[in-house]
């Protein structure tokens, strides 16, 4: 983010009327500026490496390239954040979604506030998942690695850890965590860090998604 230059962001979505109220909702936020809008994938692609914004609100399906393919194709370049934002919550779309490098993913009927903490959570590198999507993508997860015979024992995580990663899993910022539990938001981060370590994974959604299918969390 430039000095003295509120959040940067493109807004893509197909269809014109949706793409514009995006537009006008997000640009009554003081620290945000929409720099640049696309109707398709590949247009977004395009003007994200030209634009260089902070974060990137993306549809998922729209003609040329779909949201997913576009999400891989600019987060593959180095590029910023990317927020999904549809209205699709089917298991295929969300797994898409996340493996193409998606930091958030919301559904197009989140509150105004949901929508502005999600675009800033995203803008510091914190994942943001709509708690339905949490719970689906924890169960096709679960289906895809459910075992033919038991599993010795997974990682164990301590009270806290687990308080902190459900507290994730329902959207929660670090600071929101934080005061959430009464903790300072650097004990969060440790926290966080040692159950990433346990948990074998480098993200947020790896670790909750990690919790889900491992029994830590219920969904």
């Amino acid at each position: 983010m430039s000095e003295g230059v509120g959040l940067r962001l493109v807004v893509v979505d197909d269809h014109p009327v949706v793409r514009a109220g995006l537009v006008a909702m997000l640009g009554e936020e003081p620290d945000f500026e929409v720099v640049g809008e696309a109707a398709d994938g590949a247009e977004a692609v395009t003007r994200v490496a030209a634009l260089q914004p902070d974060v990137v609100l993306m549809d998922l399906r729209m003609p040329v390239l779909d949201g997913a393919e576009a999400t891989a194709r600019i987060r593959g370049a180095g590029g910023p954040p990317v927020l999904v934002l549809t209205t699709y919550d089917t298991d295929a779309d969300i797994v898409r979604a996340v493996e193409a490098g998606a930091m958030g993913y919301l559904l197009k009927d989140a509150p105004r506030s949901v929508l502005a903490q999600a675009v800033r959570s995203a803008a510091r590198g914190e994942t943001v998942l709509a708690p339905p999507v949490v719970a689906r993508l924890a169960g096709r997860l679960r289906a895809d690695t459910a075992p033919a015979a038991p599993e010795p024992a997974g990682p164990t995580l301590t009270a806290r850890e687990v308080e902190v990663l459900g507290c994730v899993a329902r959207g929660l910022s670090n600071a929101e965590v934080g005061r959430e539990l009464y903790i300072g938001e650097a004990t969060v981060k440790t926290h966080l860090l040692r159950a990433f370590e346990k948990l074998g994974v480098a993200d947020r959604t790896a670790a909750v998604t990690a919790a889900y299918r491992l029994g830590l969390l219920e969904l």
